[in-house]
């Protein structure tokens, strides 16, 4: 059984807030602590104006000197208590004013990001205005797109397939939905040049939006009765496996122009080897850093990072698409400015939060 002892231990500066720049339903305790090592803690106790008794809602150690109470509600009107507890006493602390939880529209934390977007939706407008008046935008040339066109072509003049492995990851990998961009604007120029396509797939949501690609591909081109069932592919979802069945496929069909672009992981070598080895061409791109290696070495071309993500724009030449490429550009270029100037003011110990007052 508890023993309670009014104030026999202060506690100062004991403030009960809502919390800021929160969704709400959360107030905030903060405290002095008292400077006693033989405490246990401080018990925390909590009651709306229309209750008459309090009721203990938590504890924390003798070193603590915050708490954060979500589990309250909007809508109700509370008042604290603290204790600090010592032994089998506790000594009970004034209570606090009456305070309530609101959430805040705006972070002011968060400011930063605010700007950001609200600059990068003015590059868009300005960029897709200028597209859509027939202003040529500037997208520096990339080799593994370039060479798309050429790949093409020489697997028509050889009378081989193209193979089409837009790797390991789901429809849900970002990724895997550029790889999906880059495929639209190949099978289009497949089916003007009537090329053999496979396209070989790890799973089955990725297989059926791959065949609807490709099979779209074709009926944009009016060559519907051209297209095969057999050009899309449901391999394995073992990795392994995969790149096994890949392999066989490569040694069997010996297409002229392999493209890995996609997500890849420890099978990224594997296939590509077996490329370089029958000599066809190869252009890969993956978001993985630690595969790119692997493509550089046994790749003709390689696109690394986010240049495959840029892709749709770069084959497309849609207006949407390269305002919205030359406005995350424009967007990295200013913040490469902003952290040039803000590491020479730090070279020179320039401090702006005075200036600027930030908090």
């Amino acid at each position: 059984m508890w023993l309670f002892l009014l104030c026999s231990i202060s506690i100062e500066n004991f403030i009960v807030q809502d919390r800021p720049n929160d969704g709400g339903n959360s107030i905030y305790l903060s405290w002095k602590g008292v400077d006693d090592t033989l405490i246990d803690g401080y018990a925390i106790y909590r009651r709306s104006i229309n209750d008459s008794a309090f009721q203990k809602i938590g504890f924390t150690g003798r070193f603590s000197s915050d708490f954060l109470d979500n589990t309250v509600q909007d809508s109700i009107k509370y008042i604290y208590q603290i204790a600090v507890q010592k032994g089998n006493s506790l000594y009970l602390h004034t209570m606090s004013d009456v305070v309530q939880s609101s959430p805040q529209i705006f972070h002011k934390g968060r400011l930063n990001i605010f700007i950001a977007i609200v600059l990068f939706t003015l590059f868009l407008i300005y960029f897709m205005a200028r597209a859509r008046k027939g202003a040529k935008l500037f997208i520096r040339k990339i080799a593994g797109l370039e060479a798309v066109e050429e790949a093409v072509g020489r697997a028509t003049e050889m009378g081989k397939p193209i193979l089409y492995v837009p790797g390991l990851g789901d429809i849900d990998f970002p990724s895997t939905i550029a790889s999906m961009n880059i495929l639209a604007e190949l099978a289009k120029k497949v089916a003007i040049y009537e090329n053999p396509l496979i396209v070989v797939n790890c799973y089955p949501v990725v297989y059926t939006v791959a065949r609807e690609v490709v099979k779209q591909a074709f009926t944009s081109q009016g060559k519907i009765d051209k297209f095969k069932d057999d050009y899309v592919r449901y391999l394995t979802e073992s990795q392994f496996g995969y790149a096994a069945a890949i392999n066989g496929i490569i040694l069997r069909e010996r297409p002229a122009t392999n493209f890995f672009i996609g997500p890849f992981f420890a099978e990224s070598l594997l296939m590509a080897e077996t490329g370089n080895q029958i000599g066809a061409v190869q252009i890969a791109g993956t978001d993985q850093v630690l595969q790119l290696p692997f493509f550089v070495t046994a790749c003709d071309y390689t696109l690394l990072g986010e240049e495959v993500y840029a892709a749709s724009a770069y084959l497309t030449k849609e207006p949407v698409l390269v305002a919205s490429l030359k406005a995350q550009d424009t967007g990295k270029f200013l913040t490469l400015i902003i952290l040039i100037i803000f590491t020479i003011l730090s070279f020179f110990k320039i401090n702006l939060l005075p200036i600027l007052k930030v908090q």
